[in-house]
């Protein structure tokens, strides 16, 4: 008997003997529909404690229970966000590690800090959108967005506002405002801030005329009488705060949110990403998804797959004309 013969015999030997026992060998289709096979790392680009790492282990949590495997949170962070978002979009793309994607996906790569584009990635789902708002102590001469914006165009370059680091979501979020509004970025100065904490407090102290933040970061303040809120950078009214008008109804048409949602590496297997959509819509259609959003002060906004994927294309042309025009383009 030669060779070939003998190892074709033992060839088909084993492998009979494997589909009978049902262990026959599996298909890069059978792996997928298997998804999870093991771990799941949930990068995180972001320092813990903060509200993206918080959803990020919330998210983490909910998804061991729906699909069975561990789901592992790993923060990553550094290079404003670039180094955790640029872990997610070069890992594996077997669905085994994915990324809480941050608003900062939209403009990193516009600022020079990053060649990373959303189209690096495989949306699964949006989970949230906190829109901008604009605030000013009660006590200050103030009374109405337009009020504001009249006398940063009677006094340009002498009023200040904070809320962020230089280039962060809320300082780009004033700069397309004023765009919007036909008025000089530099005609409203920022004050660049490690967060809207201790923006906050500049605010109540006096030393700065606005702040620039989501509402629930100042909602302690706004509900304590000490904060005004003048508008918020939202289509509608706030569903949580109707009585903040938008900056619509002052005739300025901007809008501006900070967003999160889950993402893949480009090229995962489509029915990876299809069991990840489903599994995650369950979890952000449950009642325990709507009271930790309550608690964190989180606004939900909910799109899957091409609904996410064509809102971050369209934020991706949004931030490169307010980028060049505030001067941070590279």
């Amino acid at each position: 008997m030669t060779r070939p013969s003998v190892f074709f015999r033992a060839t088909s030997l084993v492998g009979g003997l494997l589909a009978l026992s049902g262990c026959a060998p599996q298909s890069a289709s059978d792996s997928a529909n298997l998804y999870p096979t093991k771990t799941v790392t949930l990068i995180c680009p972001w320092s813990p404690g903060g509200g993206t790492d918080r959803l990020t282990r919330f998210m983490a949590d909910q998804l061991q229970k729906e699909l069975g495997q561990p789901f592992v949170v790993v923060n990553r962070t550094g290079g404003s966000g670039a180094v955790g978002h640029s872990a997610g979009a070069l890992a594996p793309a077997d669905g085994h590690t994915l990324t809480m994607a941050t608003f900062e996906l939209s403009t990193m790569h516009w600022m020079g800090i990053s060649e990373l584009t959303w189209e690096n990635y495989a949306p699964i789902l949006q989970m949230n959108a906190d829109a901008a708002a604009i605030m000013v102590r009660s006590n200050s001469p103030w009374q109405t967005l337009d009020e504001f914006l009249d006398a940063v165009r009677a006094n340009p370059g002498k009023l200040t506002m904070s809320g962020t680091a230089a280039g962060g979501a809320w300082d780009l979020a004033r700069a397309g405002l004023l765009l919007a509004a036909d008025i000089p970025v530099d005609a409203l100065r920022w004050i660049p801030s490690k967060g809207s904490a201790p923006s906050v407090v500049d605010l109540l102290g006096g030393h700065i005329d606005a702040i620039c933040c989501s509402v629930p970061e100042a909602v302690t303040q706004i509900e304590a009488g000490e904060f005004r809120a003048l508008a918020a950078m939202s289509p509608q009214r706030l569903k949580d705060y109707p009585d903040i008008p938008t900056v619509h109804e002052a005739g300025v048409e901007w809008n501006a949110v900070g967003w999160r949602g889950l993402v893949a590496p480009k090229d995962t297997p489509p029915q990876v990403l299809t069991t990840l959509q489903q599994a995650t819509s369950r979890i952000v259609a449950s009642p325990e998804y709507a009271e930790f959003m309550r608690k964190n002060g989180f606004a939900i906004e909910v799109r899957v797959g091409a609904e996410f994927s064509e809102f971050l294309s369209a934020q991706d042309t949004q931030w490169r004309d307010v980028i060049s025009a505030a001067g941070y383009a590279r």
